[in-house]
C-alpha cells in the first residue's frame, strides 16, 4: 500500500484572493496560505469550485497556485485542481502543478456536454499523464458538473496506477462507503458536503475537503478530533453548530464566498470579494454576516 497518510484530515478549499481592483494578489495568497498553516489544518484543496477557478485563466490559478506553494513551502499537504473544460489547457495546468511539487491534483469531468464514460476516463487519464509522477483524485460534484461517478468508471480509472481516490461532494453519504469499498485503506475518500462531514467520516471518509472549513477551521478541527477520540456526541453538536452557521451565511443575497471573504476581513484576514458573475455583498448583508461572525466566535469559544 502507499502511504496516503498526508490526505487524512481537514483539508480546506482555499479561496482564491484577489487585489482590490480584482485581480490575483499574490501577497494576499500567501498571507492566506500562512494563516490557515497557523490553524492547524492537513492541507489545502487549491483552484477548485471554492477557488472560482471556471471564473479564471489558466495563467491566474498558474499565479495562485505558486504563491500557495511559496508560502506553504512543505508544511502541508497541497492538492491542486487543475480540470479547465478542455483537455490541453487541463494537461498544462497538471504539467505545472508537478513542477512545482504538490501533493497530488485533481480534476472534475468535463462539463456542459454529457460526455459517456469512456471519454471522461479518456480526459482524466490525458490530465494524468501530463503529471506521471503525482498523485491523481477525481472529483465527483454531480450536482454542479452534471454527471455523477459511476462505479464502473470509478473501476475503471483505478487501473491507472496515479489514482488514489475520489473527493465525493455528490449528497448522498452513502456514495462514500461504495467508494471506500472498491479499494478500502489503499484508497483516499475525501467527503465534500460540509454539511455532513461527520456523517461522511463516520460512514469511510479518511478526510474532508470543504468550502466553508476557511471561515471556521478551528470548528471542523475540533469535530475531527473529537470523532478520532470516539466522542460521537460532542462531534455531532459541533457539526449541528457549524451546520447552523452555513444555513446562515447562504441567507445573504452576496454568495456564500462573498460572505466569508467579508467575515475574514472582519477578521484581519483581506483576501477581497469574488468575481463576476458571482454575487457580492450589500449593505442589507452586513447584519446578517456580523451575526454569521458571531455564530463562529461563541462556537469556537464554547470548544
Amino acid at each position: 500500500m502507499r502511504n496516503l497518510e498526508k490526505y487524512r484530515g481537514v483539508i480546506p478549499a482555499f479561496y482564491a484572493c484577489y487585489e482590490d481592483d480584482g485581480s490575483i494578489s499574490p501577497e494576499r495568497t500567501q498571507a492566506f496560505t500562512e494563516y490557515l498553516i497557523g490553524k492547524g489544518v492537513k492541507g489545502l484543496y487549491v483552484c477548485g469550485s471554492s477557488g472560482e477557478c471556471i471564473y479564471q485563466s489558466k495563467e491566474e490559478r498558474k499565479l495562485l497556485l505558486e504563491n500557495v506553494m511559496k508560502a506553504a513551502k512543505g508544511k502541508i499537504t497541497i492538492i491542486a485542481h487543475v480540470a479547465c473544460n478542455n483537455t490541453a489547457d487541463s494537461q498544462e495546468l497538471a504539467a505545472h502543478a508537478e513542477s512545482l511539487g504538490v501533493g497530488a491534483i485533481a480534476a472534475i469531468p468535463p462539463i456542459y456536454f454529457h460526455l459517456p464514460d469512456h471519454a471522461i476516463a479518456q480526459y482524466w487519464n490525458d490530465i494524468s499523464s501530463a503529471a506521471p509522477n503525482t498523485d491523481f483524485i477525481i472529483y465527483n460534484i454531480p450536482q454542479l458538473a452534471g454527471v455523477a461517478l459511476s462505479l464502473p468508471l470509478y473501476k475503471e480509472m483505478l487501473k491507472n496506477p496515479n489514482v488514489i481516490g475520489v473527493k465525493n461532494s455528490s449528497m448522498p453519504v452513502q456514495d462514500i462507503q461504495m467508494f471506500k469499498d472498491v479499494k478500502g485503506d489503499d484508497s483516499i475518500i475525501f467527503n465534500g458536503p460540509d454539511e455532513q462531514f461527520i456523517s461522511g467520516r463516520l460512514i469511510g471518509a479518511d478526510g474532508g475537503i470543504g468550502g466553508t472549513y476557511a471561515v471556521m477551521p478551528e470548528l471542523f478541527l475540533a469535530a475531527d478530533q473529537a470523532l478520532k477520540a470516539g466522542n460521537i456526541q460532542r462531534a455531532k453538536e459541533i457539526q449541528y453548530k457549524i451546520d447552523r452557521i452555513i444555513y446562515a451565511m447562504c441567507s445573504c443575497h452576496g454568495n456564500l464566498y462573498a460572505v466569508m471573504k467579508e467575515i475574514l476581513k472582519m477578521n484581519g484576514i483581506n483576501v477581497g470579494g469574488v468575481r463576476k458573475p458571482l454575487a457580492s455583498i450589500i449593505p442589507e448583508d452586513m447584519p446578517q454576516i456580523e451575526k454569521c461572525r458571531e455564530m463562529i466566535q461563541t462556537a469556537i469559544a464554547e470548544l
